[in-house]
């Protein structure tokens, strides 16, 4: 039986703001001591301090909703998972994809140092926006005459990270909707792309700016399709709170940078093969409901998430008992009115995390018109080799 959001948001929204904002308070002294004399010394302390606040959002997915999250890839894509630099591109499925990615990167021991290129948009979120900011994410404005120099420059300033970090880039610009794959379709159809069924048509620009700029640094390419079992509704953030448990089924192939082309238009056509090939392979996960071309594998659910949550709510509850007793902030109807206040803040906060996260309320990307391959063309940039 599902538990009605409002009962949850409010506390988990009360415990994820406040402990957040510690986080916040810390990255910043950190930013402001530390940074300008050893760059690598705070990127080393903000990994473990950003991932006390992301380890809350594990939690939800992991412990309170109880989504299962299967994993299908080789044994050698496993064994270097957390242990290299790597570009991750993904379709992007559902609503809490860069959840799942948080997830995945937990289980392999980055999540500190998971970092992703998002609109510019993200870094104003309360709490989430901020910390991400702090830990060098990429922020875009969706616009490639401003975005161009952006991007490289923070593509180059990852070349000295002192820790395995993966950087995530969801290439289709913008989450998956029927709408949005019908407008695909059509723009395919007009332009002799092959026709996607199941993912919308790449944005090559910023993936080939990523591989030029990273080749000498990122040995790696995580080639992640995510698909949601015909049997399980798909994961919200809503839902996760919610309590309701869904499935997800996470498909990773682990390709090397160097075997990529060296030109950048046949990068590009590299990209767009590889999204063909994810296509193909969501078509045969809706036909049998797995992808059956490697075996299943329960990541399962670490007790870290449980354990750093567990804590907050122990420090949250004895820092608010104090505070009560010093200022006896209860005893009057203004302190009342004050408290009301504070949780009617967090509660809107909320939404608005919960609203941004939604497929419907995304931004369409558009797509650049690109000249169609030949067939010959096609066959030499589709043979890429896969560890």
């Amino acid at each position: 039986m599902s538990i009605p959001a409002a009962v949850v948001i409010v506390p988990v929204g009360v415990l994820f703001f406040i402990s957040g904002l510690v986080v916040n308070l810390i990255q910043a002294i950190c930013f402001v001591l530390i940074r300008p004399f050893s760059k690598n010394t705070y990127r080393r302390i903000n990994r473990a301090v950003a991932e006390l606040l992301w380890l809350e959002l594990v939690w939800l997915v992991d412990w309170w909703a109880g989504v299962k999250v299967f994993g299908y890839s080789s044994t050698l894509a496993v064994n270097f998972a957390g242990k290299e630099h790597a570009l991750l591109v993904s379709n992007h499925r559902s609503d809490i994809d860069w959840l799942v990615g948080w997830v995945l990167a937990q289980r392999s021991g980055c999540l500190g140092s998971a970092l992703a290129v998002m609109k510019k948009s993200s870094k104003a979120l309360p709490v989430i926006g901020w910390s991400m900011w702090f830990s060098e994410y990429l922020f875009l404005e969706r616009s490639w005459a401003k975005d161009e120099n952006t991007l490289k420059t923070g593509l180059l300033r990852l070349k000295d990270f002192p820790q395995p970090f993966w950087l995530a880039l969801f290439v289709e610009g913008t989450r998956f909707t029927k709408a949005k794959l019908l407008a695909a379709q059509e723009y395919a159809a007009s332009t002799g792309l092959p026709v996607p069924r199941n993912v919308l048509i790449p944005r090559t620009k910023g993936f080939v700016t990523a591989v030029s700029h990273m080749r000498s640094f990122v040995p790696a390419i995580y080639d992640v399709t995510v698909a949601i079992p015909k049997s399980s509704p798909p994961p919200t953030m809503l839902r996760l709170f919610k309590g309701q448990c869904s499935v997800v089924h996470v498909h990773l192939k682990r390709h090397m940078m160097k075997d990529l082309p060296e030109t950048d238009e046949d990068v590009a056509h590299w990209c767009r093969d590889m999204f063909v090939a994810k296509d193909a392979l969501l078509d045969k996960h809706l036909a049998a409901d797995t992808f059956s071309d490697q075996e299943q594998q329960d990541i399962g659910r670490p007790l870290k998430s449980l354990v750093v949550v567990s804590s907050w709510v122990c420090l949250l509850v004895m820092g608010t008992l104090k505070f009560l007793q010093w200022s006896s902030l209860l005893s009057s109807w203004k302190g009342i009115a004050f408290s009301a206040f504070g949780l009617a803040i967090v509660t809107v906060v909320m939404h608005i995390l919960i609203r941004f996260s939604q497929a419907e309320h995304s931004t369409p990307a558009k797509v650049a018109p690109m000249k169609p391959k030949t067939s010959r063309e096609s066959s030499e940039s589709g043979r890429d080799k896969q560890q």
